[in-house]
């Protein structure tokens, strides 16, 4: 757009957190502005792709092609984020034989592709059951960090990180405040109509 400052303000608006927040979250990763010339846009873009690894690609592995695994197998922002899903991986000989842009592969090839391509980070879109398990043996064949798609909680060692994504849990949330504010909203309608009744 042409645009070559960006002011704390300006971002802070636009990701709803305070100016203040933005420049404290800055100043602790070395990103250097003013209050009168803000921050330039390129430094900040280049920093910032540095501090999220966005300047060189990041090789992963899905294991799980059920539906969750297929959606997200098929999500092309991933690559446009330089995540590369080099190979996905499920029990089922059928699903082995698909035919797509990524290769399905058998979980007995797990550790090869692993090692083929450094791969330190997994997505794990399989059911409940089997859940600790896979998990084990990623970590097992050097997976440091795994994004969980499956309903549980899994036990892993500290030094491994784990983000538990959980859909049900996700919409409860948000169901729950939707309720809470129709509520709320009630009682100031009720306020509303005490006051006018009153007056």
């Amino acid at each position: 757009m042409g645009v070559e400052k960006v002011f704390s303000y300006t971002l802070a608006n636009e990701t709803g957190v305070t100016s203040d927040q933005v420049r404290k979250d800055f100043s602790e990763f070395n990103i250097k502005g003013n209050k009168r010339g803000g921050y330039n846009i390129n430094e900040l873009l280049e920093k910032m792709e540095n501090l999220f690894h966005r300047n060189k690609d990041n090789n992963i592995v899905l294991i799980g092609m059920g539906n969750m695994g297929l959606a997200l197998s098929k999500y092309s922002k991933f690559v446009q984020r330089h995540m590369n899903i080099v190979a996905t991986f499920d029990i089922d000989p059928f699903k082995q034989k698909m035919r797509s842009g990524i290769p399905v592969y058998s979980m007995s090839r797990l550790k090869e592709i692993i090692d083929r391509f450094s791969v330190k980070v997994a997505i794990l879109a399989v059911p409940e059951i089997s859940a600790q398990e896979v998990t084990d043996e990623l970590i097992r064949y050097g997976i440091t960090g795994i994004v969980n798609f499956a309903p549980v909680l899994l036990k892993v060692p500290p030094d491994v990180i784990i983000n538990n994504v959980n859909l049900c849990d996700e919409l409860e949330s948000v169901i729950y405040y939707v309720h809470k504010q129709i509520k709320s909203n009630g009682f100031k309608n009720l306020e509303l109509l005490y006051r006018d009744m009153k007056y």
